[in-house]
């Protein structure tokens, strides 16, 4: 399962910051998929835990931002259209920073991408 998010209301880094991030249930990975006024990898891994998602740089554990109640272990969940609280921990040296989720869409399909930025290869 694939899941479209939105990540806004982030008024204290930029009052226009936004990211769209597709999310990888199955492999606990993530990529942007567009973004303005948030600085972040173009993808890395995903942490779930105690019901929430830490979305985490490629090879890394320390969270870029915190998906609060976006629990991926659920079996009935999450839909299109549930919504959430982030807290944006990419700003060194600053207190988190509170912004909104929305899962925008959800692709349950079993496809292969044509190209792949996830690098699976130790090598990569």
């Amino acid at each position: 399962m694939r899941l479209t998010v939105h990540l806004d209301t982030f008024d204290r880094v930029n009052p226009m910051a936004f990211a769209i991030l597709w999310l990888d249930k199955d492999t606990r990975q993530w990529s942007r998929e567009g973004h303005f006024g948030l600085d972040l990898p173009d993808w890395g891994a995903l942490h779930v835990g105690c019901g929430n998602t830490l979305v985490c740089a490629p090879h890394g554990t320390t969270p870029v931002c915190a998906l609060e109640g976006l629990d991926l272990n659920q079996l009935d969940g999450p839909f299109e259209g549930e919504i959430g609280r982030v807290q944006w921990c990419a700003e060194g040296g600053r207190s988190l920073i509170s912004g909104h989720w929305r899962v925008q869409c959800i692709d349950v399909e079993q496809t292969e991408p044509e190209t792949s930025v996830f690098a699976t290869d130790e090598n990569a």
